[in-house]
């Protein structure tokens, strides 16, 4: 029997035709290729939708700009809210996240964790106007205690300077609520990749010595790292566009600062074109839809990095 009888792989390197390919791979593989392509553009309509609708915005002089004084001053307090309170949800959620992640993949019992994992799934399944009633009802005066601690003890950090908020309509229970809101997104990355973690790796750590809280360490969090950075990165791009629950939650004021225990605050950019946009007109929704760009580059930016970030990691 010949060679490339007994290897189908060097017939086809030997210049012989490949096997012809069956009609569902054919379907398969164009669905796969049409699925992709379609991705992409809804994307690029997407951004092209955003360009045309705000590019009177863009070129409009600064006194047709809701507030006088231009667009990138009416554009900048938002988006640092937007990023600001973002930026407190992945702070609160991602240890959070991590921690019952462990606790579920490794170190709960097995009824105790299908259950366990099942509550923290169905976190994601409550709309967002839920928890945004919940921050302002229960968790916004349960807080009022804490931020006057923070503004008497902490007061000369940025962070905490007050006056406290007597509501507790603040940047900081907005932060707190999207930090739940994220969680399960977080645990669901990371717990489905420390599950996987070789078993032979970790019984050596055992059998090398190491206590349960060092093969942990040493071994499932390493392997689960690119799972971490890859659910924050879902996370955050979650925070950046949740609209209703900060838009309930906020007591806007307009400006720049970092005091997250105070009434006065930034809006996001979501929160201020749920708010704002039913009653717009003319150039004022142009504005709204610029803003609304600037929005979809940060959240692009931000997958961006991630998806770099997760090529290092995976690759070091």
């Amino acid at each position: 029997m010949s060679e490339s009888a007994d290897n189908p792989d060097a017939a086809v390197s030997n210049g012989s035709p490949r096997p012809p390919r069956g009609i569902g791979d054919k379907v398969f593989s164009g669905m796969a290729t049409g699925a992709g392509v379609t991705i992409l553009a809804l994307l690029a309509g997407v951004a092209i939708f955003l360009l045309i609708e705000a590019w009177p915005a863009l070129t409009a002089s600064a006194d047709e700009i809701p507030g006088g004084n231009g667009l990138i001053s009416y554009i900048a307090p938002l988006a640092f809210g937007t990023c600001i309170a973002a930026v407190i949800a992945v702070v609160i959620a991602v240890p959070m996240a991590v921690a019952v992640a462990l606790f579920i993949s490794h170190l709960a019992p097995r009824r105790l964790a299908d259950t366990l994992s099942y509550l923290v799934d169905l976190l994601a399944a409550i709309p967002s106007i839920i928890y945004g009633l919940w921050g302002i009802a229960v968790l916004g005066p349960a807080s009022v205690p804490l931020t006057e601690w923070l503004e008497q003890h902490l007061g000369f950090l940025p962070f905490f300077a007050g006056p406290a908020s007597t509501t507790g309509r603040t940047m900081l229970v907005a932060g707190v609520v999207l930090g739940i809101m994220i969680l399960p997104i977080v645990s669901a990355v990371a717990r489905e990749v420390f599950t996987q973690t070789p078993r032979g790796l970790q019984e050596s750590a055992l059998a090398l010595g190491a206590t349960r809280w060092e093969m942990l360490r040493m071994v499932v969090l390493p392997f689960g790292r690119s799972a971490v950075v890859a659910g924050s990165m879902l996370g955050l791009g979650r925070a950046l566009g949740e609209t209703m629950a900060v838009t309930i939650i906020l007591s806007v004021s307009g400006g720049v600062t970092f005091d997250l225990i105070s009434s006065s605050n930034p809006s996001t950019i979501a929160a201020n074109i749920a708010l704002d946009f039913p009653e717009s007109s003319g150039l004022d929704v142009n504005v709204l839809i610029a803003s609304g760009l600037v929005l979809f580059a940060i959240t692009l930016a931000v997958n961006m990095i991630a998806r770099a970030v997760i090529s290092r990691t995976e690759t070091s």
